[in-house]
């Protein structure tokens, strides 16, 4: 159904920062098409996003695929989400902390507000994860998680179909 709704393939995978910012590969279903405008540039989000992906992000299906980085030992289920490589420079020396463990399918600020707080926010809940980790706090996390999952709580922000771009600290 994605590959005939959204095209192929069907797995999207993007580079991403790991542990003490080693890059992986990630892998996601696909939820946007690749349209692009008549120079060659990919339509924004909010115009590739079709009802298909959006009911696939909206149920968090488009994350399964990380399980195969779980199995890698690229993620875990739980720690900071590994954003994209582009940001690594943006960060300040606090925000760098996130780096400290390893990122995962889910995490602190997703059971926090998810794409519905500030990146500001974001990072100081990933930076207190990274330094509060403890298998008691991965497992309310997981617990959180299911019932956000279940709820479809801050699935995004109101502003934007996915999250708002990071700009860094400037």
């Amino acid at each position: 159904m994605i590959s005939k709704k959204l095209g192929t393939p069907v797995f999207f995978k993007q580079m991403r920062p790991g542990k003490n910012e080693v890059p992986f590969e990630i892998y996601k279903f696909r939820t946007m098409t690749d349209e692009t405008d008549q120079e060659g540039n990919l339509l924004p989000d909010e115009k590739r996003m079709t009802k298909l992906g959006s009911k696939i992000r909206s149920t968090s299906i488009d994350e399964l695929p990380q399980l195969i980085n779980v199995l890698k030992g690229d993620l875990s289920l739980v720690g900071p989400r590994p954003l994209l490589m582009k940001y690594l420079p943006l960060y300040n020396e606090e925000q760098k902390k996130r780096h400290n463990v390893k990122p995962g399918i889910t995490g602190w600020a997703q059971i926090n507000g998810r794409n519905a707080i500030t990146w500001d926010q974001k990072f100081k809940l990933d930076v207190w994860y990274a330094e509060n980790q403890s298998f008691k706090l991965d497992m309310f996390i997981l617990y959180k998680t299911i019932e956000n999952v279940l709820k479809k709580k801050d699935i995004s922000s109101d502003a934007h179909v996915t999250a708002e771009k990071f700009r860094g600290n400037i």
